[in-house]
């Protein structure tokens, strides 16, 4: 089969192999060790102990991402999923994208225009806010691009409106990225190496040390340190026959922390995260044959071809630097602090644009821009903690403020119009400084300064021993300030600045039916800037708007059923979003803040243990998303779209997980994955096909602490469309891929 075919004079792939080899042979010799060296460590990290199983007990874990009070998922009244680590790596997830993938109802696509992609309950955009360790960037669809996940400790998610926990966006819900970080839980070592189809190649290695302190041998003072270092590599050469020809991707990420208990009362935590990633001639996408009316059709011999330039290139360079102080005042309270630091630098160097001819002979590319973007932002969080009572109930509070400024320069230059006219299956693609105008050097465009100050205030009530009332309720002032850096016009001035007070919230009840049942409804606000994303945000975005409000009611509940094997959480909700920019009717040129949109859908999930070899897991989510009232502008006409779905927004999106173990040391597993058609513009006259893949996996535990697995994804090679440009353009999904892996700790 040609999706296995290898590629052994690859000088990358020959060096990844190595890699590999000798990953292998450092896992085996650790699982070799003499018992007596080893003894302190595996008591520490408990290797004997049963793994935990994907999605157990999770309606029991604590969350940071939908609320501030400390409370579990089945406690919060909002629909909350936790991809934690196990989950990560029994789903083979290599990166956030594909972990995401595995939510209920959540697309997610990394085209590289806007590689930060997620449709969810109805929205997408800059109506979703994707966070870094509770910290949005206010870029997200951009800076929210995937990373290798070796990382992440686990990804949270709020479904719907939750402004109120950290600022504008977020109507059609939250996305929390966490890292791992230095803990108490004893020395452990991890690593992971992988090797597959198309010469692509992982190595990642981490560890969790006490270094100094009461326990260790280094230490004269009580202070306990506690150092926790992770780093991967990935590659993969666009080479061989079921890859993007001519895209090569080189990516690494580091994360390191030191725990300090201070005393008792107090620690500190000092985080690093970097992140790098070189994509060379990225792929943009695959043209639409015409007539562009219906189904989406491509030329299947197509698929893997690259209309980018020779030189194409996408690179990016990230960094994080927090400092987190926790300090418990006694059992009822406590304080936090977070002082964190981002920069980013972005680079962008593609022809993005690909169209038939009429006739469909030829193709011509267009849109060639050369981007830089240059961010950075510096911000602190403080919070407390409160558990009191109130007239005799049970009541926590949680509040605090956060400050933050977030400095975007963008350098810009495009040539919109047509390049060349070539061939779709012989051509050259040429180099991207032979495009008229484009000349190496970056001029600065304007500088986007946004100012944000919130206080924000949480609490939950047990009004009876089955009955919690919470709330939370966040107010922003946000301060946006435009720099031009470029020839003065009346669209274009100097300067300019607009001011943005939004105030948001929730209210919810959750009664618990029995200890192991409950039903909650709750009602949540939000809001999001007008013109998407106030970072990039020119005079004619904001010029004439305040932000863009949405409402939430949702209920639901959360269930474990058969003594503890099982859970269950189902969801039913319905959204509103007002205000949206559309066109004046009677001035198609000019915009009005009078729009609607909405979306009402249901989410179940489940994970069950079918025995004691048996695991299954599974979510579905239906949604139907429209606009209530929005004009489009199409060539000086306004045009209604009542009624028509948003883009890239499917109706119905399913999973399915089950794994099986057999024998002393062998497990396989099988996935499928369901996603609905989608439209690639808001007439919606053209559509995306729905699409079902599989993958099946194959683990043997070599030692207590070490497996191989051999996985398969797209098994049966389906050509889809993850995502549709109005273009139109397809960005395909992934084909069919084969990996080999070995994980080990110790």
């Amino acid at each position: 089969m040609r999706a296995f075919q290898s590629h052994g004079k690859s000088r990358i792939s020959q060096q990844l192999q190595q890699l590999l080899v000798l990953s292998i042979a450092a896992a085996c010799n650790a699982a070799y060790a003499d018992d007596t060296d080893m003894s302190d460590e595996i008591s520490t990290v408990e290797i004997n102990a049963p793994r935990r199983v994907a999605n157990e007990k999770l309606l029991l874990d604590r969350v940071s991402s939908g609320s501030r009070l400390d409370m579990s998922v089945r406690e919060t009244p909002a629909s909350i999923s936790i991809v934690d680590r196990s989950t990560i790596e029994a789903r083979g997830a290599s990166d956030t994208q594909q972990i995401l993938n595995g939510v209920p109802g959540i697309t997610a696509a990394s085209p590289p225009g806007s590689a930060g992609f997620v449709s969810y309950r109805g929205f997408s955009g800059s109506q979703i806010t994707q966070l870094f360790n509770g910290i949005t960037v206010q870029y997200d669809a951009i800076a929210a691009r995937p990373i290798d996940s070796w990382i992440i400790d686990r990804v949270e998610t709020v479904g719907g409106a939750s402004s109120f926990l950290y600022g504008s966006g977020a109507v059609g819900g939250s996305i929390n990225y966490i890292t791992k970080l230095a803990n108490r839980d004893g020395n452990a070592t991890d690593v992971f190496s992988s090797a597959g189809t198309n010469n692509s190649a992982v190595l990642a290695a981490g560890f969790n040390r006490q270094i100094s302190g009461d326990n260790a041998e280094t230490s004269d003072n009580n202070t306990a340190n506690y150092l926790r270092i992770d780093v991967s590599r990935s590659a993969n050469d666009g080479d061989g026959d079921y890859s993007i020809e001519g895209e090569r991707r080189r990516a690494s990420t580091v994360a390191v922390s030191l725990l300090s208990d201070i005393t008792p009362q107090l620690s500190h935590t000092l985080a690093y995260e970097y992140q790098n990633e070189i994509v060379k001639r990225p792929y943009w996408g695959t043209p639409v044959l015409n007539p562009i009316a219906g189904t989406a059709v491509i030329d299947s011999n197509l698929r893997f071809k690259n209309y980018n330039a020779e030189d194409g290139r996408y690179d990016q360079s990230v960094q994080w630097l927090r400092s987190m102080i926790d300090y418990r005042l006694s059992d009822a309270t406590s304080f936090k602090n977070t002082l964190y630091h981002y920069q980013a630098l972005r680079n962008y160097r593609n022809i993005e644009t690909y169209r038939y001819t009429p006739d469909n002979s030829m193709i011509q590319r267009s849109g060639g821009l050369l981007q830089r973007h240059e961010q950075d932002m510096t911000g602190n969080r403080f919070e407390v903690l409160h558990k009191a009572t109130l007239a005799g109930l049970a009541s926590d509070w949680a509040a605090g403020a956060d400050y933050s400024v977030n400095r975007v320069t963008r350098f810009p230059r495009s040539y919109p119009g047509v390049i060349d006219t070539v061939s779709p299956y012989d051509f050259n693609p040429g180099e991207f400084f032979d495009i008229p105008g484009m000349t190496l050097g970056n001029g600065p465009d304007k500088t986007n300064r946004t100012t944000t100050l919130a206080v924000f205030l949480e609490n939950r009530t047990q009004l009876l021993s089955q009955l919690a009332l919470v709330s939370a309720l966040r107010h922003d002032q946000i301060d946006l300030t435009v720099t031009n850096k470029r020839e003065v016009t009346p669209t274009n001035p100097a300067f300019f600045k607009r001011s943005y007070q939004p105030t948001t919230g929730r209210l919810g009840l959750v009664y618990d039916i029995t200890p192991h049942a409950n039903v909650y409804v709750q009602y949540s606000t939000a809001a999001d800037p007008p013109s998407g994303v106030l970072s990039t945000a020119n005079l004619a975005q904001v010029q004439d708007f305040g932000l863009t409000t949405g409402r939430q009611f949702e209920v639901g509940s959360k269930i474990d059923f058969w003594n503890g094997r099982g859970n269950a959480t189902i969801a039913a909700y319905t959204i509103t979003r007002k205000n949206l920019a559309i066109a004046d009717v009677n001035n198609p040129g000019m915009t009005l803040p009078v729009g609607r949109q909405s979306s009402k859908g249901i989410e179940l999930a489940f994970g069950v243990r079918a025995s004691q070899a048996l695991k299954v897991q599974g979510n579905l989510a239906l949604v139907s998303a429209q606009y209530d009232d929005f004009m489009e502008n199409v060539n000086g006409i306004a045009v209604s779209r009542a009624g028509k779905r948003p883009t890239n927004t499917p109706t119905s999106v399913a999973n399915l997980w089950l794994d099986y173990s057999f024998m002393p040391n062998w497990s396989a597993g099988a996935d499928a994955r369901y996603v609905s058609s989608v439209f690639a513009n808001n007439a919606n006259t053209v559509r995306a096909s729905a699409y079902t893949i599989f993958g099946v996996n194959l683990s043997y535990r070599l030692q207590q602490n070490t497996t191989i697995t051999a996985r398969i994804k797209n098994l049966t090679d389906k050509i889809y469309a993850a995502y549709i440009t109005g273009t139109p353009m397809v960005y395909l999904g992934a084909p069919r891929t084969f990996e080999v892996s070995l994980a080990a700790n110790f």
